[in-house]
């Protein structure tokens, strides 16, 4: 899909997530920090569901036959959305985060996305640092609300 290169461990590529990625993608949603939180809908299950709607928006970076990174991204028709963007810690800052969103983002317009939304836990400064670079406006106006089905 698509590559870049880390200059201190060598080429990386992303491409559409896999079930076969499920555990290494669980394992970095585990061990992301603050900010990715595993609910119900992040089983196995409910994985493939999302798999089967929108696939091609859920993409891993990988490196070496390593899952280094991961973002889930979806569109209801009217807005894009970004979820569970996780990169292992000893990959940060190096460029895998911002090309897992800007290929999310690549998809998204292809299919005619105009806006997309992010959530962000508001201590997670390192994610917020890096949206506020990619682009992306905190949007204090607005309070989440959510509730478990």
């Amino acid at each position: 899909m698509s590559q870049g290169a880390d200059p201190l461990d060598g080429p990386w590529t992303i491409r559409p997530f896999d079930m076969e990625d499920y555990p290494a993608v669980l394992r970095l949603w585990q061990t992301a920090g603050a900010g990715v939180t595993i609910r119900p809908s992040d089983s196995s299950e409910e994985v493939a569901k999302k798999c089967a709607r929108d696939g091609d928006l859920f993409l891993v970076a990988e490196q070496e036959g390593q899952v280094i990174g991961v973002i889930m991204g979806a569109w209801d028709g009217r807005r894009g959305w970004l979820h569970h963007l996780a990169v292992d810690a000893a990959h940060r800052g190096r460029g895998v985060g911002s090309s897992l969103v800007a290929a999310v983002e690549e998809g998204l317009r292809a299919k005619g996305c105009l806006k997309v939304n992010l959530l962000v836990a508001r201590a997670n400064q390192q994610a917020r640092a890096l949206y506020r670079r990619l682009g992306y406006d905190e949007m204090s106006d607005f309070l989440p609300m959510g509730k478990e089905l």
